[in-house]
């Protein structure tokens, strides 16, 4: 049962799902966590499917309301409060690297931040209005799952930046072999479902390697504000290129 801590800790951190642990996990824990991580993806994208056929029938402006509301409750809003800060430090941070992660650790949000959370949310609500009405579950079962696989990859691949940040245990003690192995098998289930999968995996995979580029001229690496960026311009993309074919 040693893999049932990890998997609780991605559940709690990553979702608002009622999982209570024992006691504070130790770093270690935290880091074999990441592996865990698409499986959250993987439940949330069922529970979406879940609540859009218990919506089946309701108007569709209000079905897609309704559903990403869900889908933010879910969250918790976890990765579009990292958005927000990332938006904010971004454009406030003016090309300097210190700058820039100063910004990113005030917890109040600009005109810039509110902006592009309100822009984000609007394309995510009018792409779950062109899928619903085709009954087309592929996509809510995918865009939260394959964003959720770029967290530990962008963990494997880019170093993190902010000593003593949310993210150091995560990046300290990831089980990098394992997580090669996760993300494999993950790609392998998603090329399972067709030209679906293979359209948002080679959409979130663009991203991930724009984002990733453009963070390591900017800071180096990356920081937890930063990945959770990566998780809601991963779901936004993966659901507007689904909604477009």
């Amino acid at each position: 049962m040693a893999w049932l801590l990890p998997a609780l800790i991605a559940v709690q951190f990553l979702s608002r799902l009622p999982v209570r642990l024992s006691g504070m996990p130790t770093p270690a824990q935290m880091g074999r966590s990441l592996c865990w991580y698409p499986a959250v993806g993987l439940l949330l994208g069922g529970l979406l499917v879940g609540f859009a056929l218990l919506l089946h029938g309701a108007p569709p402006l209000l079905q897609a309301a309704l559903l990403l509301a869900g889908w933010v409750l879910f969250s918790g809003a976890l990765h579009l409060d990292g958005l927000a800060d990332t938006a904010d430090a971004w454009v406030g941070g003016f090309g300097d690297r210190e700058r820039t992660l100063t910004i990113m650790k005030d917890p109040r949000s600009g005109p810039i931040a509110v902006v592009v959370l309100v822009m984000l949310l609007l394309l995510k609500f009018a792409a779950l209005v062109t899928l619903l009405p085709r009954g087309d579950w592929s996509a809510l079962l995918l865009a939260p799952w394959v964003a959720r696989c770029l967290l530990p990859l962008l963990f494997l691949s880019t170093p993190y930046v902010r000593a003593g940040g949310l993210g150091q245990a995560l990046a300290e003690h990831l089980p990098r072999r394992a997580l090669r192995w996760v993300l494999v098998a993950q790609v392998a289930a998603m090329l399972l479902l067709g030209w679906s999968g293979v359209l948002a995996l080679c959409t979130a995979l663009l991203l991930f390697a724009l984002w990733r580029a453009a963070l390591l001229r900017r800071l180096g690496g990356t920081t937890g504000d930063t990945a959770g960026a990566l998780v809601e311009l991963s779901e936004c993309a993966v659901l507007l290129v689904l909604a477009l074919i």
